[in-house]
């Protein structure tokens, strides 16, 4: 008799033998299988929901024969038909064979009289060891997964209008597992899935299976796939009704611009999803619900109702703020998200240190026309007296910002710039001396681009974001000197596992003018500090006077150049994490002069982005031996 037969009738024997005794089991190893086929199989097996648990032993029998059956089914899904699965049980040195499926099939009706006779001798010597009924038992699930089935032929189609939509031919194009790939389960119901996904977003709602078989062939390791859809006609775009409740705060005929289709058009989610990315944008509502009723067409066009909720009218911010620079400062803000039914926007916000004070207002009204945005003018007036500089700034601003795509923003900008300043080196300490200060006016306009292609805009783990400002004036023309700006910035971001990400910033900056003297420092390039480069003041890098105590003041520069990387590892996967980072760069007018600064650092992600809080040291002559940086958000 074969050694499976022999042990299953020694283990049922055992059972009647020593019912009386509880068996325990203390785990459940699996060995032959790769990780995702092992997790699987392991959720699947009632033997591993016994660990640490007392059943008897008619119950572990069982469960150990099922561990077969129950391990087979497990694999089916990864193409697996017909392993060899061998569950051995370990209990103090005794380690036996319990099922053997490739004996299986041999005997599976045999039934050797000697051999049960052996199986009750060994059986009662089992009952006899009753001083042993308690050591715990282990089982070993060994697995040969043998030959994977393949798919043989594979018939995917779509009937009816849908056939001539090429991009439900690119998906059927796509659909895996193809013929001669192993016949995968997850991805064949993903592929399945996806294809009826598509199909009501292109508006095919009648959509429905014609035919859904898979057919498997054990003794041929084959599998033949016939999947069919049939389309039914293709609905439109019907009319779109907007409901504001539990009040109306903004004309209808305001959100009605943004529905840029016209009843009769082709019916396409992504039209509703792209409403959906307008109507958040504006910021009016808290929560909003777009619903197509298909079930309610009429003549083929599909009826759409847009729920809106309106959000708090104003919005208030208040906080602490703290510069080595600056100094102490509270900041105080009120944005009125809708002043009127026509939709403009209001803010205005003030940040009061001791050194350093701005004062901003802003008024906005929503534009439709060419590409959603908005008309813009602000005002902000700015003064600073710090140890270098005795500034003073007021800048007016008229823009126009559109979405030109998802990811891509563009603003094109008019600014008029009023500012006075006056250096603190060149200070003779005579109070009875009036300050030496310098006064400029420009006008310019100016163009920028932002990129943002990121998976959480909050704590990106894949993609890059980006931006490009590009503006100039020329003298007489409302500017005191001719001048073309150029300035880049870029992140990119790389996830690394569940814990880790690589950061990857860079910027460029460049001016050409002949008069760099008349450009107040407000149009001047600047690095060193957070953002920058850190292990090095505010401002520190670059062009720089000394006054009579040996302290340098930033004169700002043509020209700026850094990089930066930074690898973040969070434990656990977070919240909390450390950072190592290493940033280079310079502001020069000439050739740079790089300086270099590392550092580590703190992460804690909260819900408004990753609190970072460095400390850096500076490798080319700093100011500082180190420098202590903190910040919270995400740069985009």
């Amino acid at each position: 008799m074969p050694a499976f037969s022999h042990a299953a009738a020694v283990l049922l024997l055992s059972a009647f033998a020593g019912s009386v005794h509880a068996a325990s089991v203390s785990v459940v190893e699996i060995n032959g299988l790769d990780e995702e086929m092992e997790d699987n199989v392991r959720t699947s097996l009632s033997l591993v929901d016994a660990i640490g648990s007392e059943v008897t032993w008619r119950r572990l029998a069982y469960m150990m024969r099922a561990a077969g059956d129950e391990t087979r089914e497990a694999l089916q899904p990864f193409g697996y038909y017909s392993p060899r699965i061998v569950v051995e049980r370990v209990r103090g040195g005794d380690r036996r064979v319990v099922l053997d499926t490739a004996a299986q099939e041999e005997q599976e009706a045999s039934d050797s009289a000697a051999a049960t006779a052996q199986a009750v001798r060994e059986a009662g010597s089992t009952a006899r060891a009753a001083g042993d009924a308690q050591a715990p038992v282990s089982v070993v699930i060994t697995v040969e997964p043998g030959e994977p089935v393949r798919v043989r032929r594979a018939d995917i189609a779509i009937l009816g209008d849908g056939n001539d939509d090429r991009y439900l031919q690119d998906e059927l194009e796509d659909f895996i597992p193809r013929e001669g790939s192993i016949l995968h389960h997850p991805s064949y119901e993903a592929s399945k899935t996806r294809i009826s996904r598509r199909l009501a977003e292109r508006g095919y709602f009648d959509a429905d299976f014609s035919a859904r078989r898979v057919a498997v062939t054990r003794a041929e390791q084959a599998a033949d796939i016939e999947l069919v859809w049939t389309s039914g006609e293709r609905y439109d775009m019907g009319p779109t009704r907007f409901v504001q409740a539990p009040a109306e705060v903004v004309n209808p005929a305001l959100l009605e611009r943004l529905v840029y289709w016209d009843e009769g058009e082709y019916y396409h989610q992504g039209r509703l999803d792209r409403l959906r990315t307008s109507l958040a944008r504006l910021d009016y509502f808290s929560r909003i619900d777009i619903t197509p009723r298909p079930e309610d067409a009429v003549d083929g066009g599909v009826p759409v109702d847009v729920a809106l909720t309106p959000a708090k009218r104003d919005v208030y911010t208040a906080g602490l703020s703290y510069g080595t620079d600056s100094g102490a400062g509270i900041r105080l803000g009120q944005e009125r998200r809708y002043v009127n039914r026509r939709g403009h926007k209001a803010l205005w916000q003030v940040d009061y240190a001791r050194k350093r004070k701005t004062l901003s207002l802003q008024y906005r009204i929503p534009a439709f026309r060419w590409l959603d945005g908005w008309y813009t003018v602000g005002l902000q007036a700015a003064d600073e007296q710090t140890d270098y500089i005795d500034s003073r700034r007021v800048e007016f601003a008229a823009s126009r910002s559109g979405q030109y795509s998802r990811n891509l923003n563009l603003v094109a900008s008019m600014h008029a710039l009023r500012e006075r300043w006056a250096y603190e080196y060149e200070d003779d300490g005579d109070p009875s001396t009036p300050a030496l200060y310098r006064y400029a006016t420009f006008t310019y306009p100016s163009l920028r681009a932002t990129y943002v292609d990121l998976d959480d805009t909050l704590f990106p783990r894949s993609g890059y974001s980006g931006s490009l400002m590009l503006r100039g004036g020329v003298e007489g023309a409302g500017s005191e000197a001719s001048f073309f700006q150029a300035h880049a910035r870029a992140h990119w971001y790389l996830g690394f596992g569940e814990s880790d990400r690589l950061i990857l910033r860079g910027e460029w900056g460049r001016t050409e003018t002949s008069a760099l003297v008349d450009m107040p420092p407000s149009l001047r390039f600047y690095a060193g500090g957070d953002g920058s480069i850190r292990g090095y003041e505010w401002r520190e890098v670059g062009p720089r006077v000394v006054d009579a105590n040996d302290k340098g003041f930033a004169l700002g520069a043509r020209h700026v150049v850094s990089a930066s990387a930074e690898y973040e590892h969070y434990f656990g996967g977070g919240p909390w994490g450390m950072a190592a980072f290493v940033d280079t760069g310079s502001a020069f007018d000439g050739s740079p002069e790089l300086r270099t600064g590392v550092g580590v650092g703190l992460r804690w992600q909260t819900p408004v982005g990753p609190l970072r809080l460095d400390v850096a040291r500076g490798l080319d002559d700093p100011d500082s031996p180190f420098t202590l940086h903190l910040n919270i958000g995400t740069s985009l």
